[in-house]
């Protein structure tokens, strides 16, 4: 079974100019750039490839409605295993899941994740707005803004229980951009303070501009194969010790608690069982930000604090450059780049940091790093535990 031990070897991004792919290109042809340069960075090629994952919203209806069919005959790739879920941002993070599995079982020997968007080229949040169908019934028409009014309400609430402020929000975004200023890639690269947080514009109380993610394209794929292959590889193997994923609802009105991840609560218990550690054994978390409040639920959910505890945990920069639990490394969704569903780039990030290869952003020791991705409206999670030998 050690022979057929998941790993991750490969990873890749498209380069982004001012929050762009350039060249007008198309989320096939972004998801073939990423494909091929994290295949190849591992010492293989698309030929070797016989798992294939992948999720988005491009193209639905049309061609997107098949994502792996289409993108496997633009790839012309045959794979055995194949996998389309898509529970929202947090697919990613479950597809390494899917792909450990089938690979420890022999369902496949490499297995490409891939995502890519043109959501900023295309001038379209893809997705926001809901149609006014089943439970959506009961928010679309009266006005509820999709998804910044549902992250605002579990603010609001987390606000009510606990106390917490807009300033400890704004903390989060602040501590963010300052691995932001060490990415020469992140959009977003100013020197950002609470302040200027709290002045920027409201979008939906109590979250203003800057506690909301970025709107840009991207895209990104990671490739595993097993132990037993890695061996002959060029990079160093990242080891998948640990995964779970759950979700909850769809619509606001179904969230079992509004102040309470029960998805990522479910997903990071799994994680952490399987792994055999606890939150004090992780060197390094990429936690999904689309909004400042999912990062502070987020945390409390895995049990890095206590509930209620979450936005003192980030005062005195103690997720920023040079604090003691150092998060989203690369700058996040909230300066970094956020195309849509941004869980594949916790993923890049967490095993760039773990071989080392972060430049000036890089956090010294890193053995074991958490990933976590939230998608739909506080809908879904997953947890992926990744450590290197």
């Amino acid at each position: 079974m050690a022979d057929r031990e998941p790993v991750i070897v490969g990873v890749a991004e498209t380069p982004l100019e001012n929050g762009v792919v350039p060249g007008g290109l198309s989320p096939l042809q972004i998801t073939a750039f990423a494909a091929k340069a994290a295949v190849e960075e591992a010492g293989l090629s698309l030929d070797d490839v016989d798992g294939l994952l992948t999720a988005g919203m491009w193209g639905n209806p049309g061609a997107g409605a098949l994502p792996g069919l289409t993108l496997s005959e633009y790839l012309n790739i045959y794979p055995r295993f194949t996998d389309s879920t898509n529970i929202g941002g947090s697919a990613f993070e479950a597809h390494v899941a899917h792909a450990a599995m089938a690979i420890e079982k022999g369902y496949c020997e490499v297995a490409l994740i891939t995502y890519a968007s043109t959501q900023r080229s295309d001038a379209s949040r893809t997705l926001g707005g809901r149609p006014a169908a089943l439970t959506f019934q009961f928010e679309t028409p009266y006005g509820m803004p999709t998804p910044a009014g549902g992250y605002a309400m579990a603010a609001m609430r987390h606000m009510h229980d606990f106390g917490t402020t807009r300033e400890q929000l704004a903390n989060i975004a602040v501590n963010t951009r300052g691995w932001a200023m060490r990415n020469p890639a992140a959009m977003h690269r100013d020197p950002l303070t609470v302040d200027e947080v709290l002045a920027s514009p409201m979008i939906c109380d109590p979250l203003h501009k800057l506690d909301c993610c970025l709107v840009t394209d991207g895209g990104g794929a990671v490739v595993m194969t097993s132990a037993e292959n890695a061996r002959r590889l060029n990079k160093p193997a990242v080891h998948v010790r640990g995964y779970g994923e759950s979700h909850t609802h769809w619509t606001m009105g179904a969230m079992p608690e509004l102040s309470r991840l029960v998805a990522a609560e479910r997903a990071g218990k799994a994680a952490f069982a399987m792994a055999g550690i606890g939150p004090d054994s992780i060197d390094l978390a990429e936690i999904y930000d689309s909004f400042t409040i999912t990062v502070l639920l987020t945390l409390e959910a895995l049990g890095f604090c206590k509930p209620g505890e979450g936005g003192a945990f980030f005062e005195n920069g103690r997720t920023a450059p040079g604090g003691a639990f150092p998060m989203n490394t690369n700058g996040g969704g909230l300066s970094f780049a956020h195309p849509g569903m941004y869980g594949i780039f916790l993923l890049i990030e967490a095993v760039r940091q773990l071989r080392g290869e972060c430049g000036e952003r890089q956090v010294a020791g890193v053995k074991t790093a958490l990933c976590h991705g939230t998608g739909g409206t506080l809908s879904s999670g997953a947890t992926a535990i990744l450590a290197i030998n």
